[in-house]
């Protein structure tokens, strides 16, 4: 906006110097005075459409506040904590549907060309993201409500922890919490009627993801409520509570939990073991749902925010997966190995002092290397987030199928640093060689960066700072690992061999997630490709592919983005020469928040003629 203020001023000025040059000429001032006028105009047409278009998102990131109410308590609008929300009714269906529809015609009566240059990006983004939803919901996504990656059931657990963005401080807090909890058992069973809906079309998960799910839920089924993961507010009830307010909110908690929530949990599994596991599906893939060709194409447009075919980037991971074996030959042959790179996987894998013995000395290891990698980060980044992360290990009742690592943002309010998990369930999965490129990755200047900055950013639409997008967010964090790099990282090659691991994974998920969605593979098959190659843990590789078969698309995400942003980089250190400006890229990168691929070149683009 600034500068398109700043443009209209100097056309202004030049329009003034102009009459003073020709002042002896009554038709160059009049032609002058209508410049001018007309510059004047503009001017106000531009404020005008700037305003209209950010009361307009406002607006509609305020209406899908009260749609989504637990995403509301996540960005730190606390209006409606008592809500659990309705995403599997038909009302939540129609009012999403009517949301992304209504906002989409208004934004389209906004002239984008009147806009200043940040917030056509923003227009941009803004219409992709409700075109991409509209495609969507006519997929039926519905009917598969829940999956061994992302459940519902671990969210709210995770919520009733006290430790995640529900606040637990106030009498009026628990109160919502219990509303809100009456909300997910009332979903309990909506989840089962949509699930019976998606037998009788055909659309269920595959038997094997059925098999995950049930110990996770089985998980939940105690004899009394003071056993229960939702009874942890009870433990912590604020010392400023009264004794009576203790005393009711105690008996209130557990009456619910005893009598509804664990009741309804014990449905929902029995559900999963009697109804749901004898009609899941035999096919691992997308492939063998009805139309899931079509679906899985969809998915992964959306997730790496591009029009690719997946055939090309099925090729593109082949590709990939050749020259990162390559690299990886050159490692074990400067360590002086004795063995073929097979041999050299199985030695990495298996070798004791390639692994920590103790939980927590995994846990201390990645804390030591924070320090480390903190120290280097301003010599790379002008705009470094406010928000701290903390390093943890994965809970004990969702390690056994939880990823090896991931990445919790902070609240928006600073009240709660970022948590960075470990996953501390099996040891071997955690070699000390992937250390550096796992904590790059997850924390800084990966995902910790990159998220809280967003959140900490001023002066853009809030559906901006809360949004995301996988390929940016999941490509920033594997171009973080690139960083390492250049940061002096990676001197060890054993460490530098760790981030080719970390690289490898990332394009055998290219190969492997289409291979099972679009090209017919197998959970074996997709399995056996990555112990061909890869010196992962077989649990590891296990839970990755079944990841996959969970959320597929996802995992296309991380090396198409990494891709596209190395490419650009690329592209600026060719056009500018000794102008070019690290720190400046970077902050190119992260100050608008998360991107579409296709915005994020725009932007680079315009960054470059402007640096020129």
């Amino acid at each position: 906006m600034k500068r398109a203020f700043l443009a209209i001023s100097i056309g202004l000025v030049l329009g003034l110097t102009a009459c003073s040059d020709n002042n002896e000429n009554p038709e160059n001032q009049a032609s002058t005075a209508q410049t001018g006028q007309a510059a004047a105009a503009s001017q106000v047409e531009n404020q005008t459409e700037q305003q209209a278009y950010l009361s307009l998102v406002d607006k509609f990131f305020k209406d899908y506040l009260k749609l989504e109410p637990i995403y509301a308590t996540f960005v730190g609008v606390n209006d409606y904590n008592d809500q659990f929300g309705g995403d599997l009714t038909e009302a939540y269906l129609k009012a999403r549907h009517d949301l992304n529809t209504d906002y989409l015609a208004k934004v389209k009566k906004i002239d984008r060309k009147a806009l200043s240059p940040e917030l056509q990006l923003s227009y941009d983004m803004f219409t992709y993201d409700r075109n991409i939803a509209l495609v969507s919901e006519t997929f039926p996504a519905r009917f598969m409500p829940m999956n061994q990656f992302y459940s519902t059931v671990i969210s709210m657990v995770q919520l009733g922890s006290g430790e995640s963005a529900q606040p637990f401080n106030t009498v009026e807090d628990y109160n919502n919490w219990a509303s809100r909890l009456s909300g997910f058992i009332a979903w309990t069973k909506l989840a089962q009627s949509r699930m019976d809906e998606g037998a009788k079309s055909k659309v269920v998960l595959p038997r094997v993801l059925v098999e995950r799910i049930i110990p996770q839920l089985q998980a939940q089924l105690v004899d009394d409520a003071t056993q229960s993961l939702f009874y942890a507010p009870i433990t912590n009830l604020p010392e400023s509570f009264s004794d009576s307010e203790k005393a009711q909110i105690t008996a209130e908690y557990t009456a619910l939990i005893n009598d509804e929530l664990i009741p309804s949990l014990a449905s929902l599994t029995q559900y999963f073991e009697t109804k749901y596991l004898p009609v899941a599906r035999a096919s691992d893939g997308w492939w063998g749902l009805p139309n899931g060709k079509l679906w899985y194409q969809h998915l992964a447009n959306s997730h790496t925010t591009t029009t690719m075919p997946v055939d090309e980037i099925h090729q593109i991971g082949l590709s990939e997966v050749a020259r990162i074996l390559s690299e990886m030959d050159k490692v074990r042959e400067q360590v002086k190995f004795e063995g073929d790179l097979t041999a050299f996987f199985a030695s990495l894998s298996s070798e004791p002092q390639y692994f920590f013995t103790e939980r927590e000395a995994l846990i201390d290891g990645y804390m030591v290397l924070k320090e480390q990698i903190n120290a280097e980060l301003p010599k790379y980044f002008n705009v470094m987030p406010k928000a701290d992360y903390v390093v943890k290990p994965v809970e004990s009742f969702r390690e056994q199928s939880a990823a090896g690592a991931s990445y919790d943002a902070p609240a928006v309010d600073g009240s709660r640093p970022g948590v960075f998990y470990i996953n501390t369930y099996n040891l071997k999965a955690q070699p000390k060689w992937g250390l550096t490129t796992l904590s790059l990755h997850e924390a800084a200047p990966g995902h910790h960066f990159q998220i809280a900055i967003k959140q900490e950013l001023s002066g853009v639409p809030e559906f901006q700072r809360f949004g995301g997008y996988t390929a940016f967010e999941e490509g920033w964090a594997l171009y973080a690992e690139y960083l390492g790099i250049e940061m002096g990282l990676f001197e060890d090659p054993y460490q530098y061999f760790g981030k080719l691991s970390d690289e490898m994974l990332r394009a055998m998920r290219l190969v492997v997630d289409t291979g099972l969605h679009a090209k017919g593979w197998t959970r074996e098959q997709a399995i056996q490709y990555m112990k061909d190659n890869s010196p992962m843990a077989e649990s590891d590789i296990i839970a990755e592919v079944e990841r996959y078969m969970a959320i597929p698309g996802q995992a296309l995400s991380y090396k198409v983005g990494q891709l596209k942003i190395l490419s650009l980089r690329a592209e600026a250190e060719a056009a500018l020469g000794d102008k070019f400006d690290l720190k400046a890229f970077h902050d190119q990168i992260l100050t608008s928040g998360s991107l579409p691929m296709a915005v994020m070149e725009m932007k680079i683009h315009h960054w470059i003629e402007t640096q020129k």
